[in-house]
Order: structure tokens, then sequence, then C-alpha cells
């Protein structure tokens, strides 16, 4: 396995039971000694982007539920690195945020494609110390990202997708029940 870094997927184990995390895919943004951040790619929100931001009104674009912290705040992962100012580099071509300003500029002149951007309500958080923790009970399996993952337009195909990445034995795991003590 990979270690944990800017730019790796945290794809969790078929057994991981907890809800926020339930067969999901977190793009790692940063990881550092004092603790990591990250989205989660494939779990739809309910609201669209005009829902959640009045001014663009009749641009339905996709949210994503990026995870349990700070439900009240709007991140973004993107492809443009000269129209959006500010955002960081987290993998050769992805950005994370920059002016949110530019982006609804962008936005409402329709020059931005929904393939090169993503949208979050919320991020998914770990402490010092706490995803090494759960890297030791085996709640999640890691593997270098890639582009084609992080903005999958079918984002019901993204862990699936993920594990197929790491192949051989994980490939298998896409069949897995939930909670194989119900078979």
């Amino acid at each position: 396995m990979i270690e944990p870094g800017p730019g790796i997927l945290l794809i969790a184990d078929p057994f991981l039971k907890d809800p926020n995390f339930l067969r999901t895919v977190v793009f790692l943004c940063e990881h550092k000694a004092e603790g990591s951040f990250g989205f989660v790619l494939n779990r739809k929100y309910e609201n669209t982007l005009d829902e959640l931001i009045p001014e663009l009104e009749g641009h339905t674009l996709p949210v994503y539920y990026g995870g349990p912290v700070q439900q009240d705040t709007i991140h973004f992962l993107h492809q443009y690195p000269d129209d959006i100012p500010g955002g960081v580099e987290v993998l050769k071509g992805v950005y994370w945020g920059g002016n949110f300003d530019s982006v609804v500029d962008l936005i409402k002149k329709g020059d931005i494609d929904p393939a090169r951007i993503r949208f979050f309500i919320g991020y998914s958080g770990w402490s010092d110390g706490q995803l090494e923790e759960e890297r030791k009970e085996n709640s999640w399996l890691t593997v270098k990202a890639k582009r084609k993952l992080i903005f999958h337009l079918h984002h019901e195909d993204i862990w699936k997708e993920s594990l197929k990445e790491l192949g051989g034995e994980y490939e298998m795991m896409i069949n897995y029940p939930i909670d194989p003590q119900l078979n």
C-alpha cells in the first residue's frame, strides 16, 4: 500500500461500517503531522450548486458530500489553474480551491465544463495520528489518484473503479456484500 499524502485516494475497505465512509473514496489534499483532509468523491449531495448559492440560479451543477466536517462550507477541485487563481495543485493538473468569485464568473459565462470541476459540501478530516490508526485497523486501502477517478462522471462507479486500480485480490472485493453475515 502507498503511504497517505496529497494526491492519494483512500478507498474504504468493503467491511468499513462507519456510515460517513461506507464504500467511499476520499481524495486526500493534505497529510501532515497535525492531521489530514480530503473529499469524498462518490457520494452525491441532495442539492445542486444553484440551490446552495442563489446567485447561480439555473446552473444545476452537482455537489458532492465531501465529508462530515464543516458541512456549512463549499469546497472545489478543478482543472482550471489559469482561470481560477489561488488554487493549490494537489496532483499534476488537479487543483484544490482558489478564488470563488472567479468560479462564479466562469459558471455564469458558461465557461465551466462539469467534467473538470467538482464541488463539495463539507470535508473529511483526521486529527494527528487518527488516519494512521484507521489504516492499522485496515479501514482504508490506498492508491495514487488519477484525474479520471476524481472527475468521474458516474460517481456511483468510483469505489469499484478505484478497487480495480489496485488489481488482483482487491478487484474481487467489488462484489463483496456490505454485511456478509446477512448472506
